[in-house]
C-alpha cells in the first residue's frame, strides 16, 4: 500500500461508456479510499458517440494518447470493451511517448488489442482485469474495486490465484487473441501461461478460435493454456456435443500445448487480474518483456522517440 494519491485516467478505445458509470465509480472510490482518495478522471470522449463507437477513430486515439502521454497520470483504465480498439491501435502505438511507459494499464475483452500492443512494446504494467463499466453489473462494485486495488496498490489479493506460481502470464478474450495473430500487435508469449476466456459465442466458434490460436507457431511455444469462463454460450443447433473444456483439451492435445486447467477470469464480476509478463518481486507488478521491433510502416518504433517529440 502506498500513501501517494494516485491519478487514474479512464478512456473508451472501443464502444461508448454508459453515462451512469462515472458517478458510480466516484462514489465507490470515496468509500474505499476515504483518506487518500485517488483522482479518477473520465475523459469526455468516454461519452462521445459515433455510430458503434465512443467517437470516431481519431477522437478515440487522441483521448488514449492524451492520458497515456500525460506525466501527471499514474494509470490508464479502460472504460469498457465492446469493439473498436483495433481501429485505433496503429495511431496509439505510433503516438505513445516515454511517460506512457511509466503507467499501469488495465482492461480486457476488446481492450486486449491495445494491451497486446503495449506488452509487445515492452510496457511494464499491463494487465487483464475489470473495466470501469463492470460496476453496472449486479454486485459489480466488487469487480471495479478489484481493478482499483491493483491500480492503486498493486494488491496481490486481486490476482488470479495461479499468477504467483507461473513464471510468466498473459490473458485474453479468445476471439480477440485469434484476430490478433499474424498482425503487428501479436506479442511474444513464449514461456507464458496463456489464459483464455469467452462470452456470447456458440461452441462452434469457440472451437474455431481455439483451432486458430493453437495452430499458430508462436502460440505453440507457450508454457500452457488455462481456460477461463465461457459465459452466455448460445445454443448450438444441432448440439455441439462437447463442452468448452472438452474443446480446449482437444486442441491442446492436438497441438502439443500443455493443458493447465481452469483460470479464474471471465466476463463477470469475478474476473481476476492477470498481469502480463514475469513477476517483479520488488514492485509486485510484472517485469518488462523485451520490446519487439515495430511493424507499423516506415516510421521508427515509438520506443525510440525522444520525450519531446510529442
Amino acid at each position: 500500500m502506498t500513501n501517494k494519491k494516485r491519478k487514474i485516467g479512464v478512456v473508451a478505445p472501443g464502444s461508448r461508456m454508459s453515462s451512469q458509470v462515472a458517478a458510480r465509480v466516484q462514489a465507490l472510490v470515496a468509500t474505499l479510499y476515504p483518506d487518500r482518495t485517488p483522482e479518477i478522471h473520465f475523459h469526455p470522449q468516454c461519452l462521445a458517440s459515433h455510430g458503434h463507437f465512443a467517437g470516431d477513430d481519431a477522437t478515440r486515439a487522441r483521448a488514449f494518447l492524451e492520458i497515456a502521454n500525460d506525466e501527471s497520470y499514474d494509470a490508464v483504465w479502460c472504460a469498457r470493451g465492446g469493439y473498436g480498439s483495433c481501429r485505433v491501435a496503429e495511431a496509439v502505438m505510433r503516438g505513445l511517448n516515454e511517460p506512457a511507459r511509466r503507467k499501469a494499464y488495465v482492461g480486457y475483452s476488446d481492450a486486449g488489442t491495445l494491451l497486446a500492443g503495449l506488452y509487445r512494446a515492452g510496457f511494464e504494467a499491463v494487465a487483464h482485469g475489470p473495466v470501469a463499466e463492470d460496476i453496472l453489473r449486479d454486485r459489480g462494485e466488487s469487480a471495479a474495486a478489484r481493478a482499483l486495488a491493483w491500480l492503486v496498490d498493486a494488491a496481490p489479493e486481486t490476482l488470479e490465484p495461479t499468477v504467483g506460481r507461473a513464471q510468466k502470464t498473459a490473458a485474453f478474450n479468445m476471439t480477440i487473441l485469434s484476430h490478433l495473430l499474424g498482425t503487428p500487435l501479436q506479442p511474444d508469449l513464449e514461456g507464458h501461461v496463456l489464459m483464455l476466456e469467452e462470452v456470447s459465442e456458440a461452441m462452434y466458434r469457440i472451437d474455431r478460435s481455439l483451432f486458430h490460436i493453437t495452430s499458430n507457431v508462436q502460440i505453440r511455444r507457450v508454457a500452457g493454456i488455462m481456460l477461463g469462463r465461457c459465459n452466455k454460450i448460445p445454443p448450438n443447433e444441432p448440439d455441439f456435443g462437447m463442452t468448452e473444456e472438452e474443446v480446449a483439451r482437444y486442441w491442446c492435445r492436438r497441438s502439443g500445448i500443455p493443458w493447465l486447467g481452469r483460470a479464474d477470469i471471465g466476463h463477470d464480476i469475478d474476473n481476476k487480474i492477470v498481469p502480463f509478463g514475469g513477476r517483479n518481486t520488488e514492485t509486485g507488478r510484472k517485469s518488462r518483456t523485451p520490446a519487439a521491433s515495430s511493424s507499423w510502416g516506415p516510421e521508427p518504433s515509438f520506443g525510440r522517440l525522444r520525450s519531446n517529440e510529442r
